[in-house]
This record gives C-alpha cells, sequence and structure tokens, in this order.
C-alpha cells in the first residue's frame, strides 16, 4: 500500500510537471511572438498615433480658418462713427505698435457674459498690448446708447477699444456662437429658454461657471475679479464691504476675502466670483435694465439666449485663438 500511494503520488507529480511544463512551453511561446512582434507593433503603433494627430492638427488649422473666414464681410456698426465696421477686414488690418488683432463678439448689454468680457477687458488690456493685441473690438449686441451706458459702468474708456454694436446679433451667428436653448422653438417665451440655460440647458458650461464663484480656485488666479469689484464699490455698488479702499487714491488696501482662514490664500477664494456676480446682477443688470436691455426685434431674433466668443488675428488674418461661450459666465 505505501508502494501503492507512493507510486500514486509519483504519477500525480508527474502529470503535474507535464502540465506545468506544457503552460511554460506555451507562456514562452507567446512570449517569443510577441518580442518578435514587438518593434512591428510599435511602429504600427507610433504611424496610427501620428496620422491621428495630423488629421487634428489640419482640423484645428480648418477650424481656424474658418473662424476667420466667418467674419469676412460681416459689419458692425461703430458707436463713435456710426459707420459699418467690416470685421474681417478690421482683424486683418495692421495697426500702430502691434501685429495682432482682437474681436469680442459680446451679447446684449445687460447679460453677464457681455459685463465680464467687459470687465476682463479692462484689466488685461494693459498686458494684451505688450503682447502686441493694440486693436481691440468690442461687439455688443444692443443699440449704441445701451454699450455706452455699459462701458461707463465698467470704467472702460480707452481710445484701442473700438466699441461696435450689433443689435440682432447677426454677427455672432456668422461666427458660430452658441444660440441657447431651444432656438429654433419659435413658441417658447425667451425669457423661459433663458431660465433654462440657467440650468444648463443649450449651455453645458453653465453650473460649472456659476458653482466655480462660490468655492472658488486654489490653483488659477483670476486677479480681474478684485479689479471689478473695486470699480464697483467706487461706483457704490453693492455689496460694498468686500474691499478696504484707500480714501485717497481709491485703490485696494484690503481685499477682505484674503483674512478668510485656510481659503484666504486661495489665488481665487471662495466667494470673490460670485460677490462679483452679484453686484453686476443687481446693480448693473436690473437696476439698469430699461437702458441696457434688449430690444423686441432683438428679442424676435434670439439675442436674448444668444452667447458670445472672441477672435484674435494676425495681420495677415491667420487665426491666433478663437473661442466660443459654451454657457452663461463661460467666457474667454
Amino acid at each position: 500500500k505505501k508502494e501503492e500511494g507512493h507510486g500514486a503520488e509519483s504519477t500525480a507529480l508527474s502529470r503535474t510537471h507535464v502540465k506545468h511544463s506544457g503552460v511554460v512551453r506555451i507562456l514562452d511561446s507567446r512570449l517569443h511572438s510577441r518580442s518578435i512582434a514587438r518593434p512591428a507593433d510599435i511602429r504600427s503603433t507610433m504611424r496610427s498615433v501620428l496620422v491621428k494627430l495630423l488629421v487634428l492638427a489640419v482640423a484645428a488649422i480648418d477650424r481656424r480658418a474658418d473662424a476667420f473666414s466667418s467674419l469676412a464681410g460681416v459689419t458692425a456698426r461703430s458707436v463713435e462713427s456710426g459707420d459699418d465696421i467690416d470685421l474681417g477686414d478690421f482683424l486683418s488690418a495692421s495697426s500702430s505698435g502691434g501685429d495682432k488683432s482682437m474681436v469680442i463678439l459680446g451679447t446684449y448689454a445687460a447679460d453677464f457674459n457681455a459685463i465680464e468680457y467687459g470687465q476682463r477687458l479692462r484689466y488685461y488690456l494693459p498686458e494684451l498690448k505688450k503682447r502686441g493685441i493694440t486693436k481691440v473690438g468690442f461687439v455688443l449686441n444692443c443699440e449704441e446708447e445701451s454699450a455706452r451706458k455699459l462701458c461707463e459702468m465698467l470704467d472702460l474708456e480707452d481710445e484701442s477699444v473700438t466699441l461696435m454694436v450689433d443689435p440682432l446679433g447677426a454677427a455672432g451667428r456668422k461666427f458660430g456662437v452658441g444660440t441657447g436653448w431651444r432656438a429654433d422653438d419659435d413658441e417658447m417665451s425667451p425669457y423661459l429658454k433663458l431660465f433654462g440655460m440657467l440650468f444648463g440647458l443649450g449651455a453645458w458650461a453653465t453650473l460649472p461657471a456659476v458653482i466655480g464663484g462660490y468655492i472658488g480656485n486654489p490653483f488659477a488666479p483670476q486677479k480681474w475679479i478684485e479689479d471689478a469689484l473695486a470699480v464697483g464699490q467706487r461706483k457704490n455698488r453693492w455689496p460694498d464691504n468686500a474691499l478696504e479702499l484707500d480714501e485717497a487714491t481709491g485703490e485696494v488696501s484690503l481685499n477682505k476675502f484674503t483674512e478668510l482662514p485656510v481659503v484666504g490664500e486661495w489665488p481665487r477664494r471662495p466667494l470673490e466670483l460670485a460677490t462679483l456676480r452679484l453686484q453686476n446682477m443687481l446693480d448693473i443688470s436690473i437696476k439698469n435694465w430699461k437702458e441696457l436691455a434688449p430690444s423686441q426685434d432683438a428679442l424676435d431674433a434670439g439675442v436674448l439666449t444668444q452667447l458670445g466668443g472672441c477672435i484674435i488675428c494676425q495681420d495677415n488674418g491667420d487665426v491666433l485663438f478663437d473661442y466660443k461661450d459654451p454657457g452663461i459666465c463661460a467666457v474667454a
């Protein structure tokens, strides 16, 4: 019995060895075949990746070329002179002191996006000039008086900015900006459409942009916010206690958001941008609604839900940057 048990054990071990040897041979064979095929696989994968990158690059070039060509022959009216300005010519014509031009296709004058474009432009204009962008066109979907009123409230007065109006928003649609939720529904009230957009309908980036104003950002600074808050406080807009301003110069002596524990050290503090937006809503949009609201013709054209965008070009027409707002408060 002992010998029989020993023999059975030997047989089992032998079978196990054969089985394992077979597995090892199979694995060796597969590894060997893979090691032989690996250089070819790598070359094939690299070719595939390079082709995809090339396709994406060509698509990006075509898209940017389309962004410029879409504005060729499209006009907006100069607020200063009353003349129609070809936006394609504006972008491609050289200017003194620089070789780049920018056009911001804003929204109607009481809109969050138009207001924030103006506030950002005011703050970053000196930096844009340093980078060779010495000619800027700011197009608003409103009448001349509304455009002047908004720029006055934002302290946006610079000779390098050409203020233009396009009351029915035709230029923006030619450029391809978003037209909002249910843009083709003529039966639905434009105000109901706008209400839906506040929840992301037809404007997916609205909620992230709005929520971001409350929670802040520990990584990316947005220094224009403090500047816009200071302009608002100097013009007695509420809330008016976010900053302490020097009585003599009106400059910011203390940003109270920096005193928040832990998050006060963030580049963009929680509630800072939300406070500015509250200021914009109450004391710009609502308080001045009659002067800034779109006309009935503009409402019928879809201006209330139309988003904005911007484009930067070399003086030869090459597009360096283009952007279309993906939502309310989601500007470039």
